[in-house]
Formats: structure tokens, sequence, C-alpha cells
């Protein structure tokens, strides 16, 4: 079981002349600080002001979509919004219901409690938390056979803020004990992942020219998480080199990476020219790509595919992924004649 409060500061490094530094977190501090997914903001503000009116914790609050697009960071300033404590978690960390009742006995009037990948909750720890999310209690079953007996325990009002990246595998009768609202993140424009890039650039102590901070936004899968990442192996790169970060050393860390115009990686281009190559294009099967390309069908999948999807390079038809002729352009194939 793992259980905490969210961590403020990461990665500490030594600079080039001996001084240990830290990289701040990246996340922001303030609502005003939280670029993108306005619509989930302006419903979590009027939420919040009404749960701080009538002096109640807010109700119970589930926030889906892929990873890397601020789910945790919502949740985090959630609790800062409320003047709260937050208590962070994940499904495959509670194992047994009594680490449950662990972290619920602990809680405090008003507390968060943040579980990250829900969906990967043991079905029964899920059925003890029911009564916990609706009427605030707790039943612990002592002994077995006709001998055992039912404990209530009385919990403290608290609001848990759940965060999966697959709102699917959530059971129903959980899902639908989030009251307070399911909240679906969106990808960010490229103008936002811009803004955020800016942003973060400023936090690092790294001067950043807006042109490379473009390039960077281009290339980050409409992904803050991404942009911040390669936002930082951008700055190493033009550390050790000696350099600024400007488009060009931008252009040849991303290069370095293997990430191209698109923000493809080698796995997304394998992916594409395997179809191509090997398959005439498609429409081919998952499990046939994953077996030619030596790969697990959920990595594909899951990793890979909803952004080839996305940028117009890959279709999922009922015969199979077939290869787009923007796919055919991108990586320098001709698109044959007798495909329409």
């Amino acid at each position: 079981m793992s259980i905490g409060n969210l961590p403020n500061e990461a990665d500490q490094l030594n600079s080039p002349n001996g001084d240990i530094f830290l990289d701040k977190s990246l996340r922001p501090e303030i609502w005003g600080e939280y670029v993108g997914q306005k619509p989930i903001k302006d419903n979590l503000k009027i939420l919040l002001t009404a749960a701080k009116e009538r002096q109640h914790p807010p109700e119970h609050l589930l926030f889906y979509g892929p990873p890397g697009l601020g789910k945790t960071t919502m949740a985090y300033l959630i609790a800062k919004e409320l003047g709260a404590q937050i208590k962070v978690t994940s499904g495959p960390a509670i194992e047994k219901v009594g680490d449950l009742a662990s972290i619920l006995t602990n809680l405090s009037a008003g507390d968060i409690l943040f579980i990250d990948e829900v969906h990967r909750l043991n079905k029964m720890i899920e059925e003890v938390l029911y009564p916990a999310m609706e009427s605030g209690s707790l039943n612990i079953i002592i002994g077995k056979g006709p001998g055992a007996r039912v404990i209530q325990l009385e919990l403290p009002p608290f609001t848990l803020i759940a965060a999966t990246t697959r709102v699917a595998l959530i059971s129903s009768p959980l899902r639908s004990r989030f009251s307070g609202g399911t909240f679906r993140l969106e990808f960010y424009t490229k103008d936002e992942i811009q803004e955020i890039i800016l942003r973060s650039a400023k936090i690092l102590g790294v001067t950043l020219a807006e042109e490379a901070a473009k390039e960077i936004a281009e290339r980050s899968r409409f992904t803050p998480r991404i942009a911040n990442h390669l936002l930082k192996r951008c700055r190493d790169y033009a550390q050790v080199s000696r350099q600024d970060i400007d488009l060009k050393n931008v252009k040849q860390a991303l290069t370095l990476l293997g990430i191209d115009d698109l923000g493809l990686n080698a796995t997304d281009r394998q992916i594409l020219e395997v179809i191509i190559e090997k398959f005439a294009g498609g429409p081919v099967g998952l499990n046939t790509i994953a077996t030619a390309l030596a790969e697990e069908d959920a990595t594909i999948e899951d990793v890979s595919e909803p952004y080839l999807i996305q940028v117009g390079l890959l279709e999922r038809t009922p015969r199979g992924r077939m290869v787009t002729p923007l796919a055919y352009k991108h990586l320098g194939f001709d698109y044959p004649a007798d495909k329409p």
C-alpha cells in the first residue's frame, strides 16, 4: 500500500559549477496557471464555491482521459482551493480491504482522498468503498462463518477524487457513486501546449525562444506531460553542448530522441512501416501487427494507436488496421496506384 502527500519538488541535479539545484514542480499551483480544460474548470468553480459556502466537502469526482493531461494536477488544485489535505494512493497499491480501511480511518474531516488508476481496484475493495462514499461508514467483517460479525465505523466527511485512463473498466456501481461529476479531460491545442512550455521554461530558469517552444509543441502529441519531458531533454542537450535553446538545437535534440515532425517516435514509425511493407498497407489485424513487431497487443492499442489515428495516419476498420495516404507521404513511401 502506498499513500502520502503529493510531492512538490523532484529531480535533484548537479549543475556544471558544482552547485546543487532542484527542478521545481512544473504542476500549476493556482487555477490561473492551469492551461486548458476550460469546461471542466468552469464546472469545478461552481461545485467548489457552492461546497465552501455550505461548509461541506464537495461530492466525489471522477476524472478520466489519456495519461499526461493533468488529472492528478487537477486533484491537487482542488485540495488547495479548499484548503484541504490531500492523500494520494493508487488502485494497485490498495491490495487488501485492510489497506483501504487504514486509509479511510486516518482521514480527517474535509480531507481529499485521491486514487489514481482507480479501474485497477480489486472488486472486493470496491464493495467496501461503496458505503464509505454514500453514507460515510465503513463496514468491516470480523471473523468467518457463523461467528462472523460486522463492525460499522463512522468516517469523517471527505471527498474521493479518482482518476483513470480506462473508464470503461470501472464497474457501473462505482461510476454511479461519483455524484459530484464525471469529467473527461481532452487533448490540448498546440497553442495551449506552447503556453505550457513557455511557463515551464520560466520555472526551470531557462531561456527559450518562442519559435523553439512552438517546435516542441508541434511534437508533443497534444499532451502537457510529453511537452515538459521534451523541454527538459532539450534543456539537457543545450546545457551539454553549451548552447542556447534555440530552434536549431531543439530540432537537433528531438531528432536525437527519435521524435519526428509529427511527434512520432521510433515505435510509431515501425508500426506504420510494418503495415506498409509487409501487409501492403492493410487491412491487417492487431495481433498480426504485434507478432510482426514482437510487441504486446495492448502496447500498440493503448500507447501508439490512439495518436496515430488522431493525426490521421492510421485507420481502424472492421477488417483491421489500414495506413492512410498521409502516412505513406510522411514516411516517404509511394502510395500504390491500385489503392482507393
